[in-house]
Parts: structure tokens; C-alpha cells; sequence
């Protein structure tokens, strides 16, 4: 987990100081903090969502603006993407029920991840210290933590265990979403906005089940 982090980290950071010094990004590059409520849920392919869960995103925010009006937007964040779901012959709990009749599961998923998201952000012209912006792209996700609750039969058989081995390590998404940018003083400038991020790839490693992870994420931040 160090490991990564400290890579994604100074990937972030090299990229960042090549981009200062690039003929192709003289209109600036920027970097930021960010921390953003979520709203998660599940979506089993053989079973139902049960509502959506609240979850956190915080970490660093930055722009790499190639054009007045267009930048490649990026971030290093760890985020919860939490939700909650009923799904048939669960793993790992199912095998160690030893029943050969099909078994219904309520779930609780608590799942984190590091994530680095790859973006372009299109800006309206800035008028009065404010501009908006529409951001589309690619989200990136490693595992770093994954919890779960389950109930069969209003008997618990998980409590917050540890599920690491049955969630896959690499998770990707569609973000697409919105928002402001406003003018506080110099260059300092705080950001609000949404943004949905579409997972498209199965979250479990067990080969009989297709499950995927969505959520929507209050964007707040703040550009120095």
C-alpha cells in the first residue's frame, strides 16, 4: 500500500513539474485539495440494490492547462465507495454453509480505494472571478481496503469482515460531471461541483457473480 501510494504520488508531482516547464502547457498548471462526501451503490447483475450508502473522497486535485479554455484534469484521492445489496450463493459465505440449496445474501459493501482519475475539463471564459466547467474521462481505482456485512436468514454470517480476496484489485469508471470555480484572492480559487462515476468493470473475483460499484460525489476544493 506504501508502495503504491509513494509511486502514484510522485508521478502526480513529475508530471506536474514537467508540465511547468513545457512549451505545451504555458497557461499554467495548478494544484489543489479536495474533499468530497459520496453517495454509493451496488448493482448486482442477479440480484437488487438496496439504496444508496454515504461515503468520503479527500486528497490532491490538479489542472494542467493546455489551452485558455481546456485542461487535462487529474487527481490522487483515497475514496469509500460504500453500498448496500441482496445477492444469491455469495462467496465466501456461501461454501462455508455447505448448502446445495441457493441462498439469499444481504450485503453491506465498504470498499476503498486510491484513485487516479485521467480528465479533460472544458471552461467557460472567466467572468467576474468565476467560470463553469463540464469534465469528462477515465477513473482509475486500486483496492487498498474491503469490508463486508452479510445476513442470510436474519442470522448475521459476516460482521466487517475482511474481503480483500474476493474484491478485485483494479476497478475503472466513466466520470463524467460539473461545476464552478470562483475567485477568492491571487490564485487562490475554491471549486464546487458533481461529478457520477460509472463503474464498468466487475468489482468480485468470483467468476459466477457480475457486480459493479457507482457512486455520485459532492466535489469541493480549493486551487492554490
Amino acid at each position: 500500500m506504501k508502495k503504491i501510494s509513494t509511486i502514484l504520488i510522485l508521478s502526480v508531482l513529475s508530471f506536474g513539474v514537467w508540465a511547468q516547464n513545457s512549451p505545451l502547457t504555458s497557461y499554467g498548471f495548478r494544484l489543489g485539495l479536495t474533499a468530497s462526501p459520496t453517495f454509493g451503490w451496488i448493482k448486482p447483475e442477479q440480484g437488487k440494490t438496496e439504496g444508496v450508502a454515504l461515503g468520503f473522497s479527500y486528497g490532491l486535485i490538479g489542472d494542467f492547462n493546455f489551452a485558455p479554455n481546456y485542461s487535462f484534469s487529474t487527481a490522487l484521492t483515497i475514496t469509500s465507495v460504500n453500498g448496500k445489496s441482496t445477492e444469491a450463493n455469495v462467496s465466501p459465505y456461501y461454501a462455508a454453509s455447505g448448502s446445495a440449496a441457493p441462498k439469499a445474501y444481504d450485503l453491506k459493501y465498504k470498499l476503498q480505494y486510491v484513485e487516479l482519475p485521467l480528465t479533460v475539463k472544458l471552461k467557460t471564459v472567466k467572468t467576474d472571478g468565476k467560470r463553469w466547467y463540464g469534465q469528462f474521462g477515465l477513473s482509475n481505482s486500486i483496492n487498498i481496503s474491503a469490508k463486508q456485512n452479510a445476513v442470510t436468514d436474519g442470522m448475521v454470517v459476516g460482521d466487517n469482515l475482511n474481503v480483500s480476496d474476493h474484491i478485485k484489485f483494479y476497478r475503472a469508471g466513466l466520470i463524467i460531471g460539473g461545476g464552478g470555480e470562483f475567485d477568492i484572492s491571487g490564485n487562490t480559487s475554491i471549486v464546487a461541483g458533481l461529478t457520477f462515476n460509472n463503474g464498468f468493470t466487475n468489482i468480485v473475483t468470483d467468476k459466477t457473480r457480475d457486480v459493479r460499484n457507482h457512486y455520485l460525489a459532492l466535489n469541493f476544493g480549493v486551487f492554490f
